[in-house]
């Protein structure tokens, strides 16, 4: 079914026409945007118990408590808001209004300085009854404001937590009703990269789907899932850090997959610089990898990899990034210290192809720094040449006569350095080899496997295991 699109004075005047609906407005950092449009529209008596801004960060913590990190723009710091307004609104006012859908909203937001030397982006989240007296439910999010002036990005700001609200008393446990409807008004102004559901009126919401969504709708290019199936933003685990992303189907999780993943962190963290707060490893799923096989998104195919993923102990990345560029570009912005990037072989012959050809009008430089910069190192994962035992590395690389002067210097620069330490008994094992076996019940596929995975396929029937067999009356 679907549903009605309305502007966000006519959201935020049907609920104050709520009489049910009622609560209050914590907002930090850009301002009073979000209750600002619950008084403009009127009727706001109806709806807003509170509204404050603890904007000095004193007064914050004051209020809410200290950050250890410093950082008040942060995740901790909208919970903390969420825990402390959720238990005020509950204390003062579940007696005298017992018919009431109690709620309390709360964003931590940093627009455009003066000097412009941020970006801006923050955190928004809503906890709120579904029934009289009954246990909260949750949304939160994490959101990129794309505008290039202050007071746009404020106004976005404010039609989004209007839509926030509007959506979670509106579409039910329809999350993809829900993330849909976050955008209204504010299409190609902002990127949500992070929304989490929680409580029982969402009881049923996979939040590895809500992630996927957020890809899926092009709501962002970016989006993480935690070891445990929980969506996460880049910006609270990755601050400082160096990172390993690790690029590939994972359909299913090989030996030589494993082989990858051991050998490129070994390196990796061989390579570590005193200065970083450490290392975290991802790794990626593109959407044009889940969509190979079918041109179209499976959701159980893909939760079948992400159950693989986080049984092998893995934060996972879905991107909508075709390009290397667009990965580092959207890593950048959030201070992560040193990225590395892990491709085979023929991969890399086929970037470093791919820049050359695509800069035939002079910009060849230009292209090689869009992805070669100082901070990001490519790790290359060995192949094997067909018919033969010989290995191909990044010193043997076959490249286009007219990048072999630059290339060469990229990798003289080890910004681009080969992974030695590898299994090469391994190296013939293709995830697209493990799955046919697999589909045709061929027990050989779990030799190909980590014993982990083989375990997990068996006990969870990941990908159609087992396949059934038809069995015909002669």
């Amino acid at each position: 079914m679907g549903r009605q699109y309305l502007e966000t004075e006519q959201k935020a005047l049907e609920i104050n026409l709520n009489e049910k609906i009622y609560g209050t407005f914590a907002e930090i950092g850009a301002g009073q945007e979000v209750a600002g449009y619950f008084f403009n529209v009127g009727a706001s008596s109806g709806t807003v118990a509170k509204t404050m801004s603890a904007y000095d960060k004193f007064v914050s913590d004051d209020i809410y408590g200290y950050e250890q990190s410093g950082r008040y723009v942060c995740e901790s710091r909208l919970y903390k808001m969420l825990n402390h307004e959720y238990n005020l609104v509950i204390n003062r006012l579940s007696a005298e209004r017992p018919d009431s859908l109690l709620f309390a909203f709360a964003d931590t937001i940093e627009t455009l300085n003066y000097h412009k030397t941020n970006h801006g982006q923050g955190w928004m989240g809503i906890r709120f009854q579904s029934t009289p007296h009954g246990e909260p439910n949750e949304m939160v999010l994490h959101v990129e404001l794309l505008d290039t002036n202050t007071r746009l990005q404020q106004l976005a700001v404010g039609r989004l937590g209007v839509n926030m609200v509007f959506s979670c008393f509106s579409y039910g446990a329809d999350y993809k009703m829900i993330l849909e409807s976050l955008m209204d008004n504010i299409e190609a102004r902002v990127r949500i990269d992070m929304v989490r559901f929680d409580g029982p009126k969402f009881k049923d919401v996979n939040n590895s789907l809500v992630a996927l969504e957020l890809v899926r709708q092009k709501m962002t290019n970016v989006a993480v899932i935690s070891k445990n199936g929980i969506p996460l933003h880049v910006s609270e685990f990755m601050y400082k850090k160096e990172v390993l992303l690790i690029r590939g189907g994972h359909k299913p999780i090989t030996l030589r997959t494993l082989d990858r993943l051991n050998a490129s962190t070994k390196k990796f963290h061989s390579d570590l610089s005193e200065r970083s707060k450490g290392m975290e490893v991802l790794s990626e799923l593109t959407m044009a990898k889940l969509k190979k096989d079918t041109g179209k998104v499976d959701e159980q195919d893909f939760l079948d990899r992400i159950e693989l993923l986080n049984g092998m102990g893995q934060r996972v990345m879905i991107t909508q990034c075709t390009f290397y560029r667009e990965v580092i570009q959207y890593l950048t912005k959030y201070r992560v210290f040193k990225l590395g990037l892990v491709l085979g072989a023929r991969e890399l012959a086929d970037l470093v192809s791919k820049k050359f050809y695509a800069s035939k009008d002079g910009q060849l430089l230009a292209s090689f720094g869009e992805v070669f910069t100082k901070n990001v190192q490519f790790y290359t994962y060995p192949d094997q040449k067909e018919g033969t035992g010989e290995l191909i590395d990044s010193h043997n690389l076959i490249v286009p006569d007219g990048v072999k002067f630059l290339y060469k210097h990229i990798v003289d620069n080890k910004q681009v350095v080969d992974i030695v330490d590898v299994k090469k008994q391994y190296l013939h094992i293709y995830s697209s080899d493990v799955i046919r076996l697999l589909k045709n019940d061929e027990g050989s596929w779990e030799q190909m496997v980590p014993k982990r995975v083989a375990e997990l396929i068996k006990a969870k029937n990941l990908f159609g295991f087992p396949c059934e067999k038809v069995e015909f009356d002669y």
